[in-house]
């Protein structure tokens, strides 16, 4: 019994192999890095004499009063980056909680009932669609207490939630909403060791040190090269608990796979 996708067809079974599912996200998240690392560089290797001759090239400026020079779009292009940048990692953090959730149902369906039929998916499939629409915070609640799913990351995932409602409303200045009972905001990234002796992805994930980002009230959240690395890096150690997690709920509920 292995559920491959979380929106499987609720007219028939389907195998689910939690494996082959943690790969792939990975595989996204690879994406994530190569994408993020490729537009870090082209930011880098831009020119004012290059920008200036793509505006110069439509032969028109529409509103020359709002034209913002080359150090103005610098700027305004980091702070888009650094807020998509965010956003696709709250956006595979709440994927994996998804993902992890419709196995975690499957699993304790087979387990109660010795089989997973089209009827019991069925109804596994419309507990998952309300899973799917609670808040962030909900999810993590919802995890621990139907399967004992700890998230020993969720502190992060959720100021990384409030650093996007920042980023959205407030053009990415920190107010009181955001902060945290130490009047706080603080993402937590993953910092790559030196080096690493791990001989596989999850080893290295478990080795990376995890440090802070913290924003006060009235900053304006700001992340450097490396740390948007370091955010990806620690949603990639999210990720690997939360499928470990489900690895051993399959285990001792005898599922196999």
């Amino acid at each position: 019994m292995e559920p491959s996708s979380n929106q499987p067809n609720p007219g028939k079974t389907r195998e689910l192999n939690l494996q082959r599912t943690a790969e792939q996200f990975m595989a996204g998240i690879q994406k994530h890095f190569d994408m993020l690392a490729f537009n870090l560089a082209s930011r880098q290797k831009v020119t004012e004499e290059a920008y200036l001759e793509k505006v110069s090239a439509a032969g028109m400026i529409p509103v020359q009063k709002a034209h913002q020079n080359f150090e103005q779009m610098q700027a305004y292009a980091r702070d888009l980056m650094t807020a998509q940048v965010m956003n696709d990692n709250l956006n595979l953090a709440v994927s994996c909680m998804h993902q992890v959730h419709f196995f975690l149902i499957l699993i304790r369906t087979q387990k109660q009932e010795g089989k997973l039929s089209p009827e019991l998916q069925k109804a596994a499939q419309q507990e998952h669609q309300k899973f799917m629409q609670t808040p962030i915070d909900q999810k993590f609640n919802l995890l621990e207490e139907q399967f004992g799913v700890m998230a020993e990351l969720e502190d992060g995932i959720m100021a990384l939630a409030h650093a996007m409602q920042a980023m959205s409303r407030q053009r990415g200045v920190v107010q009181e909403a955001q902060l945290d009972e130490s009047k706080a905001l603080t993402l937590e990234l993953k910092k790559v060791p030196s080096f690493s002796s791990a001989p596989n992805l999850g080893g290295r994930l478990r080795e990376m040190e995890t440090v802070t980002k913290v924003f006060r009230e009235g900053e304006k959240i700001t992340l450097s090269d490396q740390e948007m690395h370091q955010l990806l890096f620690a949603t990639a150690a999210f990720a690997h608990q939360m499928f470990s997690h489900v690895a051993r709920f399959a285990k001792d509920a005898g599922a196999g796979k």
